[in-house]
């Protein structure tokens, strides 16, 4: 690897996710140990001392205001309360200021929040936690949101999804410095994945769908999770909830952004998905037990959903 040294300074604030900093921390280390030079920085409010959300202490080595970025990568981690951590517009302020000197700047997490109430996110894609996509795109329509990437680069700011999505994250800043090689290195050692396969949908369709305003709807949604296999056509749908397949559609757009379809395909593929991590069963049982038609159209939706082939996905993921 090379030597050639490199400032990663990361933010820290009472209440900040534990994992969004040591995950991280920890690829950056790793390459360390593997003869690169990273510098690695914590900075606080006034450099005190703070409590991760876990209660844990972590201790800064300087002052957020005397910090200086100049060529260094600045990380911002999330915490679950972002709502009170972008209130502070100080916290805001050094933001900003250590941003525009960074060479790139990168959240984990909630870490999106901070970075789009800086301003630092308008006209960008950006994504974060699968789970705040919706309260992310609500709070600053200036941001280009993507549900499902794992990170997004915009330029030289970078977001990256849900808590272990930051070790992805650094995995490719590792990669970016200093080569696939090296980064599979520390991948290696790290026993994840260079690359994950697929994205934020892999985790949870009902989840992801959200909580309709419509009571009939939910009913609707968790009809098709408790039999992902049963008849769900728009026709079937629109019967259930008692209303014409055009006003359902438009219910599902109006409220969950998607559509009848799509979300019967995203159930069906995550029901695939569990069964291919603990089951042997052959492909075409796998399509017919998840409601597809076929194994070729298993393939396909998977591929949409998750981006990798079904045999693919369980060679990586089985559970013996």
């Amino acid at each position: 690897m090379s030597a050639t040294p490199r400032t990663v300074l990361v933010v820290l604030y009472d209440g900040v996710r534990l994992l969004d900093v040591t995950g991280p921390l920890e690829v950056f280390a790793v390459a360390n140990e593997h003869g690169a030079d990273y510098r690695l920085l914590l900075a606080s409010p006034g450099g005190a001392d703070i409590r991760a959300n876990t209660a844990s202490r972590l201790g800064a080595d300087l002052d957020l205001a005397a910090a200086d970025a100049h060529g260094a990568t600045l990380l911002v981690p999330g915490g679950p309360d972002w709502a009170r951590t972008i209130s502070d517009a100080d916290f805001l302020g050094h933001i900003r200021r250590l941003s525009a000197q960074a060479e790139r700047t990168a959240s984990v997490c909630g870490g999106a929040f901070v970075l789009a109430a800086a301003g630092l996110l308008d006209g960008r894609r950006a994504t974060t936690h699968w789970d705040l996509t919706d309260a992310l795109s609500r709070r600053f329509p200036a941001v280009r949101v993507d549900e499902d990437a794992i990170f997004v680069r915009d330029g030289p700011v970078i977001t990256s999804a849900g808590v272990t999505s930051g070790i992805d994250l650094a995995l490719a800043l590792v990669e970016e410095d200093l080569g696939v090689d090296a980064a599979r290195t520390v991948a290696k050692y790290l026993v994840v994945f260079l690359q994950r396969p697929g994205g934020q949908s892999q985790f949870s369709a009902r989840e992801r769908a959200g909580r309709p305003r419509t009571e009939g709807l939910r009913r609707l949604l968790d009809t098709v999770v408790a039999d992902p296999a049963g008849e769900h056509s728009l026709a079937g749908l629109a019967n259930r909830a008692g209303m014409s397949g055009r006003h359902l559609t438009r219910l599902f757009r109006e409220e969950l952004d998607t559509t009848p379809a799509h979300y019967v395909e995203r159930v069906r593929v995550e029901a695939a998905r569990h069964q291919l991590e603990s089951t042997a069963d052959p492909l075409d049982v796998v399509a017919r037990l998840a409601g597809f038609g076929s194994v070729e159209t298993l393939r396909r939706a998977f591929h949409r959903e998750i981006g990798v082939t079904p045999g693919g996905y369980r060679s990586r993921f089985r559970r013996d």
